[in-house]
């Protein structure tokens, strides 16, 4: 097995576990990213925070989307 096929089996194991450890630490998750985009948007002094504030609504997006909708795990 080639490297490359070594990295998409190990991408794919942790495919698949995204989705529940999302719905587990979902919480710990969004909290995490508050507090680096807080961190980000202190150490540039204010500059960037509608892209930082941005980028934070994005992700917690895709958070939401890899928990499902109303707690389901997506299909």
């Amino acid at each position: 097995m080639g490297f490359m096929d070594t990295i998409k089996d190990k991408l794919g194991m942790a495919k698949s576990k995204a989705p529940g450890l999302a719905q587990q630490h979902g919480d710990k998750i969004e909290s995490g990213m508050d507090k680096a985009a807080k961190t980000v948007d202190s150490k540039t002094g204010g500059k960037y925070t509608d892209k930082i504030d941005t980028g934070t609504s994005k992700a917690k997006d895709a958070l939401g989307n890899l928990k499902g909708k109303d707690g389901d795990t997506p299909a």
